[in-house]
């Protein structure tokens, strides 16, 4: 199924070829964050590597349009309930007549429970299939209150079938990839994920004083949380961080940029205990989120089952350093641009006084620094050497659980 790649119609450098590379998700929506944020930067870089990315989403009707990631087909789908405005593909029967049509040479898929059976299609079709793990299923099952032995086992059990529906399973961290590595899974990589380091840039001094204005007074540490507002990222930490150290007599003030079905409940939390909290929505112009994380003092992380967590990546590419959960992949990836934080509003406003402990300028230096080691041209290498294109980013899990590149 793979055609000579020919943007002009007359053949392709190097007689590279070309690959229709059809990717799968749910949980997508204008205002959506990471999720959208990735597929949208591994689309224009499998597209630039001169391969033809297909996105099919769900909506409320289909479409079809040419976008920077290469075509982006919507189906229809239904809202799912209680979720802020999330919608999947249900319809076995159109997604499946969709990839006949569109005759993948390779399927990518964000999705493991309700689309886990397109591995099967892939399979009957003669496609190699990736499933990419966004999360840890055993983390968000605990989120969902399930104790953590039940969680562990029914994540097992839902990870070995995706294992055996798929020829690889992508991680994008080895805390996401742990999971698989506890069941013996052999078809394992891992590849990271990355930041737009061209686009989200430090702010100059003067720029910066200018936009932390607008939220802050000079003596007030602006706090900024960038993130869904749903359960599992547990955004109510953030604003008892804020009352934490507002107890502790430190005036810090919060920004929070986001949409989801919990705003209502945390504007009215906040306005019972007195606390100047700002709710902006969610942000659709890069260069206004850009500006937000770049004049935050701190940007807050509290999500416990984040596996790469975009937004602390996009805020450390801004010069902001970040605090995350503990319980996290993130700790891993912010390193020294960054402290771990309990999970508790206690022990977020404990990191975050230690963070404003360091000079400003080299805890600046230091979270851009950080950044700049997690490229998106790495990330879709690595995405591209998974599907069986060379490539030196992609990392096999050894039997130890340490990552082995391959080319």
């Amino acid at each position: 199924m793979t055609t000579p790649f020919d943007p002009t119609g007359e053949g392709g450098p190097g007689g590279r070829e070309a690959l229709t590379i059809v990717r799968l998700a749910n949980f997508v929506t204008p205002v959506s964050g990471g999720l959208r944020t990735a597929l949208r930067h591994l689309g224009a870089g499998y597209l630039a590597a001169g391969h033809r990315p297909v996105l099919v989403v769900p909506g409320e009707r289909r479409h079809e349009q040419q976008t920077e990631q290469g075509l982006v087909v919507t189906l229809p789908g239904p809202v799912l309930p209680a979720s802020g405005g999330y919608r999947v593909l249900t319809d076995r029967r159109a997604v499946a007549a969709e990839l006949t049509r569109l005759k993948p040479d390779r399927l990518e898929v964000s999705d493991r429970t309700t689309l886990r059976w397109t591995g099967d299609w892939a399979r009957r079709h003669g496609v190699r299939s990736v499933m990419v793990s966004h999360e840890s299923a055993a983390g968000v099952l605990r989120t969902w209150g399930l104790p953590r032995p039940l969680a562990d086992i029914a994540a097992d059990r839902l990870n070995a079938a995706t294992a055996r529906a798929y020829d690889a399973v992508l991680c994008t961290t080895g805390w996401a990839a742990a999971e698989f590595r506890r069941i013996g899974v052999p078809n394992l990589v891992r590849a990271p994920l990355g930041v737009d380091l061209t686009a989200l840039q430090p702010l100059p001094p003067a720029a910066r004083a200018a936009e932390r204005a607008r939220y802050a007074e000079p003596d007030q540490p602006l706090l900024v949380l960038c993130s869904r507002l749903s359960a599992e990222k547990r955004p109510e930490r953030a604003i008892e961080a804020l009352a934490a150290l507002r107890a502790r007599r430190v005036p810090a003030v919060l920004a929070v940029a986001g949409a989801g079905p919990l705003r209502e409940r945390l504007a009215g939390r906040a306005d019972r205990l007195r606390l100047p909290v700002r709710f902006l929505g969610h942000l659709d112009r890069r260069e206004a989120l850009a500006r937000l994380l770049g004049c935050a003092d701190v940007v807050l992380a509290p999500g416990p089952v984040e596996t790469f967590g975009l937004a602390a990546m996009e805020a450390l590419a801004c010069g902001t350093p970040v605090v995350v959960s503990r319980s996290s992949a993130l700790p891993a990836l912010v390193g020294r641009a960054g402290v771990a934080a309990a999970d508790t509003g206690a022990g977020f406003a404990s990191a975050v006084r230690k963070v404003l402990a360091r000079p400003e300028e080299a805890r600046r230096s230091a979270a851009r620094a950080q950044a700049e080691r997690y490229g998106w041209p790495a990330a879709v290498e690595a995405f591209l050497a998974a599907h069986g294109v060379p490539g030196r980013g992609v990392a096999e899990e050894g039997r130890d659980g340490r990552a082995r590149h391959r080319a």
